[in-house]
């Protein structure tokens, strides 16, 4: 296993907010490395991700037993068919791999989503204040029975990741892995919509994105912002909209820190995904102090 202790404290410092936006700010100001905070050199030889915390807690989550065998019990059982919401039992099988080609599970990638306050416009339209990190994805590395998958993880309570869902597809995953140095990938969940942020340029990367875009190829994130406060401001959580029931309004996807049941469950829609249940958990030992 690869030492990160090193580092490890240096990116918990940086949190979820800054990183890979920091490097976008830091771009403009040809000034990267200083502005970057106090992220040491990476390694020359497989270096980890400095844009997310306990990368190497999230990396042993996708390459464990347990991950893999929930992808296979996923990939082994057919989607059900009918409207959103059907749900079916995954059976529990003692080899659930066996049969299956063999495969592996990507590195993870980070999803960003749109802050909240930047779509109330309580926040600056800057890259640290409008998209933030809210899980990783990782998608397989062939597609198994014609089918491809996506593993999501999601903060645990304390620190590390944890299994929180198997989608159907791997769209989701191979977006958020377009970001490069010097731009970041982030969705707007709402619509479906992929976008590359550039210093403070916002880019469409799917028809979904061109149309939340109104059409236009490109717009500075202020403009962005502009957008977004007027389809969902008086939909977040809290607003007559949501409180009265008439949708979920707007928030993040969420994601609970514990998994809701012992059962792993498929649902049937066009966004399958199981349920991971008893949660497969990954924490990094962290240093603690009394008094």
């Amino acid at each position: 296993m690869r030492d990160t202790s090193g580092t490890t404290t240096s990116r918990k410092r940086t949190g979820f907010r800054l990183s890979r936006l920091t490097v976008v700010l830091a771009s403009s100001a040809s000034v990267l490395l200083s502005v970057a905070g106090p992220t040491r050199a990476a390694p020359a030889k497989d270096p980890l991700p400095a844009d997310i915390p306990d990368y190497q807690a999230a990396l042993d989550v996708v390459k464990s037993t347990a991950v893999r065998d929930s992808v296979c019990r996923f990939l082994s059982t057919p989607i059900p068919a009918g409207a959103t919401g059907t749900v079916q039992t995954i059976p529990d099988t003692p080899e659930p791999c066996q049969g299956l080609p063999a495969f592996t599970i990507k590195d993870p990638v980070a999803l960003n989503e749109i802050t909240p306050g930047f779509v109330a416009g309580t926040a600056p339209p800057l890259p640290t204040e409008a998209v933030k990190l809210t899980n990783l994805l990782s998608s397989l590395s062939i597609t198994v029975n014609g089918r491809t998958a996506t593993v999501m993880l999601t903060p645990t309570q304390g620190g590390g990741w944890h299994l929180a869902a198997i989608r159907d597809g791997d769209t989701d995953a191979t977006y958020a892995g377009r970001a490069t140095v010097g731009t970041l990938v982030f969705t707007e969940p709402q619509l479906r919509a992929w976008y590359q942020l550039k210093l403070t340029t916002v880019e469409p990367l799917n028809d979904q994105a061109r149309q939340g875009l109104d059409g236009r190829a490109s717009m500075s994130l202020g403009d962005y912002q502009k957008l977004v406060k007027a389809r969902y401001a008086d939909k977040l959580p809290g607003s007559e909209y949501d409180t009265k029931g008439y949708s979920s309004g707007y928030s993040p996807r969420h994601t609970t820190d514990e998994a809701s049941t012992s059962t792993p469950l498929l649902a049937g829609s066009g966004a399958a995904l199981v349920l991971a249940g008893g949660a497969v958990v990954f924490h990094r030992r962290r240093r603690t102090t009394t008094g």
